[in-house]
């Protein structure tokens, strides 16, 4: 990606230049921030600091902005604020009371020329509009040429609607840095190899006799293994999804829910936890692509900022593809504050083989 796609403020127009440094005052205890305090937004934010204006470090939504002893400024989750730690105050997010939440420079830079990754974002969620696979495929190899960060957020209908080779392939050939995902997407990928079903049905979706418990006998083999790893190192796991993200050293986070049965080694079930681990991708992830999970889809959505700097300080929109055969779950992911979402409405198999084959075709192309 060689042009930027932002612009920024102009921090000369004179209600800027002259805007007041922003305020801040102490937590007074450790998770309780002084009332009136300013909730950070995933957008462009710049906060005013003895005169300049700085951006925040790991900026994500619904967070403090907390001064720190270098100068600068980091978006911190509540529940890490310590007493005594300087907040940023104030609820305007115009610049006057030195705080600018910029909400149109991605669109402007879009506009002004770019490749255009937000515009392709920017549309309305529709399942009467076409898919531009191929724009999709040139984004994903793009990414991968330059050492991007690609995270898959996956639902266990991946594995249910045949999509599980598929998967296994964008891993193999390096179209995925990191799978977020639930037990459930594990559990069934697992019963997947050792069984060969899924929810106790074969791959043409024929009940098995028994084939209610084989997802618990799925889990209790890779119990007495010890790990998901240490089923791949004995022979025990030896293809799918989760086999292939071991043996490529592909990371991934599963994070548990109430209704987990198990859960499988290496869930985490605690919410807070697992949060933190997916944080920690969030912060370096460049491109995004959630397939079929409403909860897992706005949790990681809600810990993304809408951007990323690259390696020259340049800022670029997160591409940000939601596919969902739920027109709902979407626009959900929008109102709670993703809006660089692109909502792609068809079933997890469909746009797995479509957007394969635009790959394969677009990396056997001359260039």
């Amino acid at each position: 990606m060689d042009e930027q796609d932002y612009l920024p403020p102009d921090f000369d127009r004179p209600e800027l230049r002259d805007a007041p440094d922003a305020r801040f005052e102490p937590a007074p205890a450790d998770g309780v921030l002084p009332e009136g305090f300013f909730s950070s937004t995933n957008l462009p934010t710049y906060v005013k600091i003895a005169g300049r204006w700085v951006r925040p470090r790991t900026p994500r939504m619904d967070s403090a902005l907390v001064r720190e002893p270098d100068g600068g400024v980091r978006v911190l989750e509540f529940r890490y604020v310590r007493k005594g730690q300087p907040i940023a105050m104030g609820e305007a997010e115009d610049g006057s009371q030195g705080i600018l939440v910029d909400a149109v420079g991605l669109l402007a830079g879009a506009a002004g020329g770019s490749k255009g990754e937000f515009q392709f974002m920017a549309s309305e969620v529709s399942r009467e509009k076409p898919v531009d696979y191929a724009r999709l495929a040139d984004l994903l190899i793009e990414e991968r040429a330059r050492g991007g960060y690609v995270v898959w957020v996956l639902g266990p209908a991946v594995v249910h609607s045949r999509g599980r080779d598929v998967v296994t392939w964008f891993i193999e050939n390096g179209f995925i840095n990191a799978i977020m995902a639930g037990n459930a997407l594990a559990v069934h990928d697992i019963e997947s190899a050792i069984m060969g079903t899924t929810l106790g049905m074969d791959y043409r979706g024929r009940p098995r006799a028994g084939g209610h418990s084989f997802h618990m006998r799925a889990i209790n083999r890779i119990a007495a293994a010890g790990s998901i790893e240490a089923a791949v190192e004995q022979g025990l796991l030896t293809n799918g999804i989760m086999h292939a993200a071991v043996t490529h050293d592909v990371p991934y986070v599963l994070a548990s829910s109430i209704r987990d049965d198990g859960p499988l080694p290496g869930v985490f079930t605690s919410a807070v936890e697992a949060q933190e681990r997916m944080r920690e991708h969030a912060m370096k992830t460049t491109m995004v692509i959630m397939i079929a999970t409403a909860l897992h889809s706005i949790a990681y959505g809600n810990m993304l900022p809408a951007y990323y700097e690259d390696g020259a300080g340049r800022i670029h929109a997160i591409t940000t593809i939601a596919v969902d055969s739920s027109e709902f779950v979407v626009n959900k992911l929008k109102d709670r504050g993703t809006h660089q979402a692109f909502g792609i409405i068809t079933n997890a198999q469909d746009f797995l083989q479509v957007l394969r084959a635009y790959v394969e075709r677009a990396v056997a192309a001359p260039r």
